[in-house]
């Protein structure tokens, strides 16, 4: 009995000493180096970005000695802009955007490098409740769908197309209007 009481308890303080040896030391010392500062710039605040701000919030990219500072520019070409002015260093917005500088001959564009999301992070809302809703419901009615020519927008007008609707303003004919100027 005094043996497997003695294996036990050495058995215990040597997992506990080899547990001591596993814990990360980078946060001890990033917290006396100086952390790199990276300005990311989103299109708007989004439960899809959820991850990106428990990372924040709980010291993730501190820990890897790096300090964000996350500003809202309100959409993808204001996004482009503080990219390409140097107002930030990443960021986060479709690929329209690149696109539409790229295609402008720039010398200077943006790369896309991620995917932040895999799914588009777009509702359809109506003012009252369906049980039992079909797009066939959206004949002519108006849709908000966003900027013109940015991904929410394209890609409602995608699946609105993919399933059965014609686009246009003439709700007599039972088109859908999808209104691109509303802010």
């Amino acid at each position: 009995m005094l043996k497997k009481l003695t294996a036990f308890i050495s058995l215990v303080t040597s997992l506990s000493l080899a547990m001591v040896g596993c814990t990360s030391s980078t946060t001890s010392n990033n917290k006396s180096k100086e952390l790199t500062k990276l300005t990311v710039a989103e299109v708007t605040h989004s439960i899809f970005y959820a991850p990106q701000y428990a990372a924040i919030t709980q010291g993730f990219f501190e820990d890897e000695g790096i300090e964000i500072d996350l500003i809202n520019t309100q959409g993808a070409d204001k996004t482009m802009a503080a990219l390409l002015s140097g107002e930030a260093d990443i960021g986060l917005m479709g690929p329209e955007a690149s696109i539409y500088v790229y295609n402008k001959g720039n010398s200077n564009y943006a790369v896309n490098f991620a995917q932040l999301t895999q799914k588009d992070g777009s509702f359809l809302v109506a003012r009252e409740g369906s049980d039992k809703f079909s797009f066939e419901d959206l004949k002519g009615k108006e849709v908000l769908g966003g900027r013109k020519g940015g991904v929410p927008e394209m890609t409602l007008e995608y699946v609105l197309k993919k399933n059965g609707l014609v686009l246009g303003t003439n709700a007599k004919n039972g088109e859908v209007n999808v209104r691109t100027d509303v802010q």
